[in-house]
C-alpha cells in the first residue's frame, strides 16, 4: 500500500541530523519558484489570500530559492512541515527502519514539488495546490501538474508491488491526482467525532487523524487494506455501519476528543 498526505502551511525549520534525498520533480519546483519570484507583493497576496507580511515572507522565500541549495538551506519534508496532519504523523519520533519504510510507501502531495518522499530535501516555501498560478501549462497548479502526480504514484506502486492507495490528503491536494491516469484502488478513510446529534467531521481533529493513520500504516508496515479497520489511535474506532467499501469511517467518543485536545 501507498499512503498520501497533504503538506502544511506552517514549517518547523529545526536542524535535523538525517540524510536527505532529491525530490523527483526538483526541476519543476525550480521552474515554479522562478515563476512565483516574478510576482509582485500584491500578486502574491492575492494569489495566496494572505497578509502583506506573509506575502513579503514568501516573496523572499521564492527570491532565495536556489537551483542547488546547500545542506543548511533544506530540511527533510516529513519533518519540515508542522501542521495538524504532522502532529498526528509525528515523523520525528519514527525510528530509522520506520523512516526507511515510509520513504517507499508514504508520499506528500505538494503544489511546488508535486510529490515528495519523507526524506526529500525541501527549501522553505508556501504554495497551495489550489493556487491559480499561471504558467505555460495553464492557469492553475492542477493544469501545471496534469497527470504527472498520478503517474509518479503508479510508478512507485509498481516498485513496491502495491495496488492500493490510501488517501489521507485533503480534497484540495488529492484533486491533483488525475483519476483517469491513476491505476490504483483508492481508499479514503473518514474521521468523525461523536456528537449529541450524531457523528460529525471536525476539521482540526480529522487532519490530525489522517496523519495518525499514515503513522499507523508505516509503523505496522500495512499491505492488506482490511488491516486499516484496526486503526484505534487517539481513541478512534472503526464503524462498519457508517462505512462504505473504500471509505472506512472511524468515530471517536467526545470524551476522547476532549482529552486529546487538552
Amino acid at each position: 500500500m501507498l499512503v498520501v498526505i497533504s503538506p502544511a502551511k506552517r514549517l518547523d525549520w529545526a536542524e535535523r541530523d538525517l540524510p536527505v534525498t532529491t525530490p523527483d520533480f526538483q526541476d519543476d519546483a525550480i521552474r515554479l519558484a522562478k515563476t512565483a519570484r516574478n510576482l509582485t507583493l500584491g500578486d502574491l497576496q492575492k494569489l495566496m489570500d494572505i497578509s502583506p507580511d506573509l506575502a513579503k515572507l514568501n516573496r523572499d522565500r521564492f527570491r532565495d530559492f536556489a537551483d542547488a541549495p546547500d545542506a543548511e538551506a533544506v530540511r527533510p519534508a516529513a519533518l519540515a512541515f508542522a501542521g495538524d496532519t504532522y502532529q498526528g504523523l509525528e515523523a520525528s519520533s519514527l525510528d530509522e527502519d520506520e523512516l526507511s519504510w515510509a520513504q517507499d510507501h508514504l508520499r506528500i502531495l505538494s503544489g511546488l514539488y508535486g510529490v515528495l518522499r519523507p526524506l526529500d530535501a525541501i527549501q522553505p516555501y508556501r504554495l497551495e495546490m489550489g493556487s491559480r498560478l499561471k504558467t505555460r501549462r495553464g492557469g492553475s497548479l492542477y493544469e501545471y501538474w496534469g497527470d504527472q502526480i498520478a503517474k509518479a504514484l503508479n510508478a512507485q506502486a509498481d516498485e513496491t508491488g502495491s495496488d492500493v492507495l490510501v488517501n489521507c490528503a485533503s480534497q484540495e491536494y488529492f484533486g491533483a491526482v488525475k483519476p483517469s491516469a491513476l491505476k490504483l484502488r483508492v481508499i479514503t478513510p473518514v474521521f468523525m467525532e461523536d456528537k449529541p446529534n450524531g457523528p460529525k467531521i471536525v476539521s482540526f481533529f480529522a487532519k490530525k487523524a489522517r496523519g495518525a493513520m499514515a503513522r499507523f500504516i508505516v509503523q505496522n508496515r500495512l499491505t492488506d487494506p482490511s488491516s486499516l479497520t484496526d486503526f484505534d489511535m487517539g481513541g478512534y474506532a472503526y464503524r462498519p455501519d457508517l462505512s462504505e467499501e473504500d471509505k472506512p469511517v472511524f468515530v471517536r467518543a467526545e470524551a476522547a476528543a476532549l482529552k486529546a485536545a487538552s
